[in-house]
């Protein structure tokens, strides 16, 4: 299949700056952990002959599409149905050590995002599934829309989305529930927030935006397994190793800073505890003080990329 394919379709965000931060024109052994379409697995396979990657992804259709984009790699690049918070344990299934990089992409793949069935956006009308594998068998986010209370919803809502209208929206959408008329499709969810939430009119985004995207987090647990992932990540990184990851809205973004900060040795801990138990231990070099954002270009080209914030460290000996 012709790479144009996938440009029209998906187009990975700040390549460049990915593939020099983890070195990757050096060579060595890689793990994209949010493989999508291939496009970063691809950016680091081109920079190095001497590179292998090992792509994971918990989406059938994404893995399918990356496997057939990148199959000229041969064995250099190995695909594997998994969630990244299973790195560890997919590793040393195959036998794989040492790590000389690990990249992370956390935002939303197109391929997901313009599915017109999988619940992802607002754009299209489509029951609220929204499961980053669509054949794990998990909640969906009606599920979730069905089974939690007021309180619990609005909680999601709020901190996984910073919504200010989060108790306004839950109250709205337990409402419809009692009364037979359950929310069931993007649509319906997305015009009740649009009316539920005051918006002026030089906001950008839809309204319903954040409600989305907390959903989202909430169905994949995306913020409980991000800690446990960078830790990890680290552990397997080698000696020089880099830990790449690209967030793209603040609640991720916050994980990894203070993640990279405790294993740079800074204590999370609260000012008034008198010994440290946040575990803060020196294990790497944070590379980015200040995360690295797009291009004025690439924002322009690709709007999608407006919000992503890339952040890494290097591994000590």
């Amino acid at each position: 299949m012709a790479n144009g394919y996938f440009d029209s379709v998906h187009r990975s965000v700040m390549r460049d700056e990915c593939i020099e931060i983890l070195g990757a024109l050096r060579g060595g052994v890689y793990v994209d952990a949010t493989l999508g379409l291939g496009g970063h697995s691809e950016g680091i396979l081109l920079s190095s002959p001497d590179a292998i990657v090992f792509g994971i992804d918990q989406d059938e259709q994404a893995l399918a599409l990356a496997t057939d984009r990148l199959s000229e790699f041969g064995k250099r690049f190995t695909a594997v149905k998994s969630n990244f918070s299973d790195l560890a344990s997919v590793l040393k299934k195959l036998g794989v050590g040492g790590l000389d990089g690990v990249l992370a992409d956390l935002g939303v793949s197109s391929l997901q995002l313009d599915s017109e069935t999988r619940g992802f956006s607002f754009r299209f009308d489509a029951p609220l599934d929204m499961r980053m594998d669509a054949a794990s068998g998990g909640e969906t986010a009606g599920d979730l829309l069905n089974r939690l209370g007021q309180e619990e919803l609005a909680d999601i809502i709020y901190r996984y989305g910073d919504e200010r209208a989060s108790r306004k929206i839950a109250r709205w959408i337990i409402e419809k529930r009692d009364a037979g008329t359950p929310v069931s499709t993007t649509f319906e969810l997305a015009e009740l927030v649009k009316r539920a939430v005051k918006t002026s009119s030089k906001e950008k985004t839809h309204p319903a935006t954040r409600t989305f995207q907390a959903l989202r987090i909430a169905v994949n647990s995306e913020l409980d397994i991000l800690t446990q992932f960078i830790e990890e990540s680290v552990d397997l990184l080698k000696r020089d190793g880099v830990l790449a990851i690209m967030t793209f809205h603040s609640i991720e973004d916050r994980i990894v800073k203070h993640a990279f900060q405790m294993f740079a040795g800074k204590c999370q801990c609260p000012p008034r505890i008198p010994e440290c138990r946040c575990g803060a231990a020196k294990k790497v070099e944070i590379l980015t003080k200040k995360p690295i954002l797009p291009t004025g270009d690439e924002q322009e080209n690709n709007p999608r990329s407006r919000s992503a914030k890339l952040r890494a460290c290097r591994k000590l000996g």
